[in-house]
């Protein structure tokens, strides 16, 4: 094996990161790049994604910044057709857009409703999209990826946090059937489930009570950090094609649940 693969693992992948404006999405981004991969930053907002290849850039790596809404399925398509014929082929898709909103089931309709949008009908318009670059990918490389960013939420109970929770095991749910279905096909699916993670997806949480409970539990232990996910991104994806870790559940060691 050459040097650089062993420094770089992910050298000549395509690696296709949603959410990529800030937290986990931002510090992937980032970290797949040092790894190697060519990699296309999907987000709404363009200042941060210039912002962010501008830096993978000076690094030494390549970026393509995309800025889109998953919700938008027409602009999803368009970012795919933008990766195939600027990077090239997808092989690696880490599906991490999400909101969280948490707030009593009757006070917030509107919340609610943004976090189905993102959290299930954006997440499977990025699959939509870039399946098919996945399955190419696969077949002429031996390998792809396909990473969905669910939550500790989906197996545990939060009050305030039902919808958020029900989205979450929509994802890893999901992700455990694609398993069976990519599978055959060379294409690894896998279900990333992160306790308390310190970013800025808390800041817009405007229910006093999840508010208290957050700040308890960020005075009590210390919290995962975007890095944390993103290193776990990057092991998973450079793991032998023969290993497809189905479900990861990663907790800051001082969250009992």
């Amino acid at each position: 094996m050459s040097t650089d693969l062993l420094v770089k693992p992910l050298t000549g992948r395509v690696a296709v990161v949603t959410g990529a404006s800030s937290g986990i999405g931002e510090a992937s981004a980032e970290h797949l790049a040092r790894l190697g991969a060519r990699v296309a930053a999907l987000a709404r907002r363009a200042d941060r994604l210039d912002e962010l290849v501008a830096r993978i850039e000076r690094g030494g790596g390549t970026a393509l910044a995309l800025a889109a809404d998953v919700t938008d399925v027409a602009a999803v398509r368009a970012a795919a057709d933008r990766v195939a014929a600027e990077l090239g082929t997808a092989d690696l898709v880490f599906n991490n857009a999400g909101v969280g909103l948490p707030a009593p089931i009757e006070a917030a309709v509107d919340q609610w409703q943004r976090e189905i949008d993102v959290n299930i009908t954006g997440l499977m318009n990025v699959i939509g999209a870039f399946t098919p670059q996945l399955v190419n990918a696969a077949a002429e490389r031996g390998v792809a990826d396909l990473i969905n960013t669910s939550s500790i939420s989906a197996q545990n109970i939060y009050p305030h946090f039902a919808v958020y929770a029900a989205t979450k095991a929509y994802v890893s749910h999901l992700s455990r059937h694609l398993r069976v279905e990519l599978g055959a096909k060379k294409v690894r699916v896998s279900a990333l489930e992160p306790g308390i993670v310190d970013t800025e997806i808390q800041s817009h949480t405007t229910d006093e009570a999840a508010l208290r409970w957050l700040a308890s539990a960020k005075e009590t232990m210390e919290c995962l950090t975007p890095q944390d996910i993103a290193e776990t991104i990057g092991f998973l994806a450079a793991l032998p094609a023969r290993v497809n870790l189905q479900q990861v559940t990663i907790m800051p060691t001082g969250q009992p649940s």
